[in-house]
């Protein structure tokens, strides 16, 4: 079975979910484009996630993907919680910021059952997770209103526990891929491997449908990555610059600069690893810090920071997420980039 004919799309080509930087109008366009959009729920309450797909469904028929997080969520340390404060003290002080005013939070919420309540209104094509899959009761109320369940591999191991809890396909995630980081077998960044390392070694140990995602930006990407075994691809950074995409002005001008060429993987924004553009709060802290709180209890203390530098111009302290391979990001609609993308499936 093609990936195509499992998803209901035209191409083998996902849009990456990237909570923050698109809502439901870059979904529907790369949809309208032949792609699978996707949307990133993970920011949503149930309430939110309904608006979101009422405008989605007013914008395209065809089918979509809806992206949601299924990490367990931590206990707050308030120790831990303190220390990470403190570290962050200076730059509350530069910035003119009352750390008492700052609330803790509980920030991205996991799947739960009132998002399956959601699912069974709208009946998605295509559920994805990331941080592996929900408790089976939840992943049975995703299946049960018919749509087909994707997760994030960083390993093989991981592709394997997919693969055997239920996942449709797999998406093998690699190293050079921007935003957070879909392991959940093991917290050991180094077990990561490259995209083209990573995919043959997954496509050889599953027998679902692998789709490579990691620094493919262009169709020579597409094809590479097509010629090791990937049933299709997933693309994300090279979407953020499209007309479409909600992403910041300041994310916009460090994805098309200089800065953009240098990325690491960074715990700073929600206490779990995540590929971004290199700033400030990054080389001064230290990409990873084992001060920050548990995900996602990291984004309370350090928001407010990235909201008053924001409102100054800056990105010294925002998340700017970015794969190592941003040449494919372009001021154009999303159904340009699609087409160029597509040009990898037939060449």
């Amino acid at each position: 079975m093609t990936l195509q004919s499992l998803l209901g799309c035209t191409l083998p080509l996902i849009q990456a979910p990237m909570a923050g930087s698109h809502n439901h109008t870059l979904t529907a366009a790369v949809c309208n484009a032949g792609g699978l959009g996707s949307l990133a729920c993970a920011l949503f309450d149930a309430s939110a996630l309904r608006l979101e797909l009422e405008a989605l469904t007013r914008k395209t028929t065809q089918p979509f993907n809806l992206n949601f997080f299924c990490h367990t969520p931590p206990r707050v340390d308030a120790a831990r919680d303190a220390a990470w404060r403190t570290a962050l003290r200076p730059y509350y002080a530069e910035l003119d910021i009352d750390p008492a005013s700052i609330s803790s939070g509980p920030g991205r919420l996991p799947f739960s059952a009132e998002m399956a309540d959601v699912l069974d209104e709208f009946r998605p094509a295509v559920v994805s997770f990331h941080f592996g899959l929900p408790a089976a009761e939840l992943l049975a109320r995703v299946k049960a209103c018919g749509a087909k369940v994707l997760s994030s591999a960083t390993t093989v191991e991981e592709a394997r526990w997919l693969e055997a809890h239920g996942a449709d396909a797999i998406i093998a995630q690699g190293l050079e891929a921007g935003g957070h980081r879909g392991m959940f077998l093991s917290e050991d960044l180094n077990r990561q491997l490259g995209t083209f390392a990573l995919l043959p070694q997954i496509v050889q140990a599953v027998q679902v449908p692998v789709i490579a995602a990691g620094g493919i930006a262009d169709a020579q990407g597409v094809r590479a990555a097509m010629a090791l075994g990937a049933s299709g691809v997933q693309v994300g950074t090279a979407y953020l610059c499209c007309d479409e995409a909600s992403t910041s002005a300041i994310h916009r001008a460090a994805l098309l600069s200089p800065a953009a060429q240098h990325t690491a993987l960074t715990n700073l924004f929600s206490g779990r690893p995540a590929r971004g553009i290199v700033n400030r709060v990054m080389r001064e802290l230290g990409p990873i810090s084992p001060l920050a709180p548990a995900f996602p209890l990291a984004t309370s203390a350090i928001a407010p920071l990235r909201s008053q530098a924001e409102s100054q111009g800056s990105g010294d302290f925002s998340p700017l997420w970015a794969g190592q391979n941003t040449r494919g990001c372009q001021a154009i609609g999303a159904a340009e980039l699609t087409a160029q993308l597509a040009q990898g499936f037939t060449h």
